[in-house]
């Protein structure tokens, strides 16, 4: 997703999920090390050595994100804004301004860890509370929500394409 005035980067271990980046406008970036904290810090790196005024690190199990649900939220002011995700335990998207304003640490219970680095340096943070950026992937029953979301795009044509709806198992309720 392009958005104007910002360079659209995408890691990835995968040279096809590259080339089609590519493709796409964006700037592929090979990944030199898993797992997804390795990969979050090349790209941090490459922020800082270029200087940037501001970094922003979107998840990729976020398929229902809109290029408004985006623009809105880089289009937040503060030097940090956070979207957590729809549980309330990770963060979906983590914007810094500058790159530095506070480390990143993503992975389970990042939100309560990226509010709790901010408090700890006294840098204000600004949460934005949209179902866009709420909803990822996390568990079979989304895979669903997204085979029934317009919003999808192409996520939602692979998954229709593997006819996943009648491959995900139903939810069991709690007994």
């Amino acid at each position: 997703m392009l958005l104007p005035g910002w360079e659209t980067w995408v890691v990835s271990p995968d040279e096809s999920v590259l080339e089609v980046a590519a493709g796409r406008g964006a700037t592929p970036m090979p990944e030199e090390q898993p797992p997804l904290a390795h990969a979050i810090r090349q790209a941090e790196e490459e922020a800082l050595a270029r200087h940037l005024d501001a970094f922003a690190v979107l998840l990729p199990d976020t398929p229902l994100v809109t290029a408004a649900a985006l623009t809105r939220a880089i289009h937040t002011l503060g030097p940090v804004v956070l979207a957590p995700a729809a549980d309330g335990s990770g963060t979906n998207l983590l914007l810094r301004r500058p790159p530095v304003a506070i480390p990143s640490s993503f992975g389970r219970d990042s939100y309560r860890r990226h509010l709790e680095e901010a408090a700890q340096r006294d840098v204000p943070v600004a949460v934005i509370e949209h179902a866009e950026l709420a909803f990822d992937l996390d568990l079979p029953d989304d895979i669903l929500t997204v085979v029934n979301d317009r919003r999808a795009g192409r996520t939602r044509e692979v998954l229709r394409a593997l006819d996943m709806s009648v491959r995900v198992p139903p939810a069991t309720g709690a007994g």
